[in-house]
């Protein structure tokens, strides 16, 4: 019985370390939430598979301020460039106006980065758009864009 203790409480410390230093890991770009901030990858072009958290007070180069779901039906083919980019248009830069609580402004400083699915990953069903803000002059950031409440 004791050393199922043990295991126990070794996997509680596991799991809580995890959560506590979220926001410094190395994780997938799939599993980024609204509020983080991350270091978008150098190589910003082709499939982008793992990102670095930051907390938001610490230097990043970028954040996220939209996840949600395509709503192509099911068995709808791959999106084409065009169709991600009006589904940007259309969805992240009123989303960045909410959660920044400022107009987008397509000639400033900042602006809209996202992920989308693979192709292969569109055909098994997944819809999820992740958009995230960033400096145009690659300067770091050390504080959230979002809005005060």
């Amino acid at each position: 019985m004791r050393g199922w203790i043990i295991r126990i409480a070794i996997i509680a410390v596991i799991a809580g370390g995890a959560y506590l230093f979220r926001d410094r890991l190395s994780s997938n770009a799939g599993d980024l939430k609204v509020g983080d901030c991350f270091d978008q990858p150098t190589s910003a072009t082709g499939t982008i598979k793992d990102v670095q958290h930051h907390p938001c007070n610490e230097s990043h180069n970028s954040e996220v301020f939209f996840v949600g779901n395509h709503p192509a039906a099911s068995g709808t083919p791959a999106l084409t460039d065009d169709q991600i980019l009006v589904f940007v248009a259309n969805t992240c830069v009123p989303a960045y106006q909410s959660y920044t609580g400022t107009s987008f402004d397509p000639k400033g400083a900042i602006d809209v980065g996202y992920f989308y699915p693979l192709p292969e990953d569109w055909a098994k069903g997944r819809r999820d758009v992740t958009c995230y803000a960033y400096r145009l002059d690659n300067t770091m950031m050390t504080t959230s864009l979002k809005k005060s409440p």
